[in-house]
């Protein structure tokens, strides 16, 4: 039996029925190139008979040059049609995709609910649309929706179904389990006996989450005999969500010993988790397996002292396999060496005994506690500790800022930002319009410094992400803002908290300015006198 497994990812299509999830075409892309960096052997990047996003997407998919192989789904021709006339299927060969993915129907009760028609007109259905897609140079994925449930409805109908889709030359027969309400036992029961009746055929699993069964499904289907595993980063997905591939896959590579990337893609998992979290806008249980950031995280005690001498004491595997890292979280002594190790990463010498390191501790944990996460915001980080070493230097001084945000009928709203900062012992008062409130606070404070520092020029904001930190408080909740900045060789991320978005977001910005100019030497000032004075400054 090979130990080599298919990975099919779908987050780009099933993954964005979850509720919350919208991803626009550039989005799409950017995801697109993390999974085949990854490694992944198929994206499937949407419905291309569906909506102009769709057709956007595959038509600028071609031009990135992946590896894997581009899906594009579709269902089986429509009843009483021909195959070659069918609207849909159509749009799947013009889309310029390397594969099909084709939905039917192998449980007899949707077959007369929902086509609302006979079980041999539904196989002929199938037979037809793969054939016309596999005339027309396309590999083929065949999904029998509610397979499980069919099977156990009317087990040789679901069976003739999938024969039907292997007569028709269907390169893949995916068993879907569409309401995610099969037992594993029962998915291993009903793959081993497929597998026996079509020996040749190659078979993938498709699983969703109701039962928190997903991923123990699709381990169950591989282990039975299944080569290919269909679910989304993350576990992105319709009401409950698809299998976890962030799971699958370090169960499958790891813990049974199949092939589904190679080794040192396998270490980028947590980033490429992490990343289309970002993207998608939608936070990460911090307790998901393998990838989240409590996944070897350990709090004190017994624990911690077992794990300061040998980790595999508390951890199942060594967390850099999958691109995590160990944190210890609590005890002072493992404080203190958290808090070295960050510090020696960003070339800051720190004393582990010393007093400053212990205030570094204290401070951290007490802004964590507020709602502060430096896991993704490490140029903040590296801020606090090097104010708390003595290393940074007051560039600038904040004194005040105003927003003023204008609407009127039928005109675009307009924000405008008032910043008072000091720099060098004098006051500079700006103002500036922006692209809403934060580009606006940007271009003030921008416009104040840049005679200072005219390194500035080549620095700007490329990510902005807001998070509500606890939703009972709804209009009044506490926020978390994040914020990615960068110039020609770098890119940083800086954190800011507050009940205020609008103050959150100017700490967050105030700290990407800061760690911009860390290199900054303010020896080189032009004297104050030297320069004209700055008041109001207009538009």
């Amino acid at each position: 039996m090979s130990k080599s497994i298919s990975i099919f990812d779908t987050t780009l299509r099933d993954g964005t029925q979850g509720e919350g999830i919208s991803l626009s075409v550039d989005d799409k892309l950017h995801i697109a190139r993390k999974l085949d960096f990854l490694g992944v052997q198929y994206i499937e990047g949407g419905i291309p008979g569906s909506n102009t996003k769709d057709i956007e997407f595959f038509k600028r998919v071609q031009k990135l040059g992946l590896s894997a192989k581009i899906v594009a789904f579709g269902s089986t021709r429509r009843k009483g049609s021909v195959a070659s006339e069918d609207a849909n299927l159509n749009r799947i060969i013009e889309s310029g995709a390397d594969a099909a993915t084709l939905v039917g129907k192998s449980w007899d009760f949707h077959v007369h609910t929902a086509l609302q028609t006979t079980l041999e007109e539904n196989l002929e259905m199938i037979y037809d649309s793969i054939r016309y897609l596999k005339q027309s140079g396309l590999e083929v994925i065949f999904d029998a929706e509610h397979f499980f449930d069919g099977y156990k409805n009317n087990a040789e109908y679901a069976v003739s179904v999938m024969k039907k889709a292997y007569e028709a030359g269907a390169d893949w027969l995916v068993m879907c389990d569409t309401n995610g309400g099969t037992m594993p036992h029962e998915v291993h029961e009903v793959v081993s006996s497929l597998t026996e009746q079509l020996p040749h055929a190659n078979f993938g699993i498709h699983t969703h989450n109701d039962c928190e069964l997903a991923v123990a499904n699709a381990l169950a289907a591989i282990n039975s005999g299944a080569r290919q595993v269909q679910g989304t980063i993350n576990g992105y997905g319709e009401r409950c969500g698809n299998a976890n591939l962030c799971s699958v896959i370090p169960n499958l590579q790891l813990k049974f010993g199949y092939e589904c990337v190679e080794e040192e893609k396998l270490a980028q998992l947590t980033n490429v988790a992490r990343y289309i979290s970002e993207i998608a806008n939608v936070n990460m249980p911090v307790n998901q397996p393998y990838v989240g950031n409590a996944a070897f995280a350990h709090k004190g005690g017994i624990h911690v002292s077992a794990i300061m001498r040998d980790s595999r004491t508390y951890e199942h595997i060594v967390p850099e396999q999958v691109g995590n890292k160990q944190r210890i979280l609590v005890s002072e002594l493992a404080g203190q060496s958290n808090i070295v190790s960050k510090a020696k990463d960003m070339g800051i010498e720190f004393d582990p005994t010393s007093e400053q390191t212990k205030n570094v501790i204290n401070k951290i944990k007490d802004l964590e506690h507020q709602g502060y996460q430096f896991e993704g915001a490490d140029a903040s980080l590296e801020l606090l500790i090097r104010e708390a070493n003595g290393e940074m230097q007051e560039l600038f001084t904040f004194e005040s800022f105003k927003m003023l945000v204008e609407k009127n009928v039928g005109k675009p709203v307009v924000s405008e930002a008032f910043v008072k900062i000091n720099v060098g012992g004098r006051s500079h008062y700006t103002a500036a319009e922006g692209n809403g409130p934060l580009n606006a606070l940007d271009n003030a404070l921008r416009k104040a410094l840049i005679t200072y520092y005219p390194s500035l020029k080549n620095m700007h904001l490329s990510d902005y992400k807001v998070r509500v930190l606890d939703d009972k408080d709804t209009t009044a909740a506490k926020v978390r803002v994040l914020i990615e900045s960068k110039n020609f060789t770098d890119s940083w991320n800086t954190v800011g908290v507050s009940e205020n978005i609008i103050e959150a977001s100017w700490e967050a910005l105030v700290h990407s300015f800061r760690y911009a100019l860390l290199e900054e030497d303010p020896s080189e000032f032009i004297e104050p006198d030297a320069l004209p004075h700055q008041g109001l400054v207009n538009h």
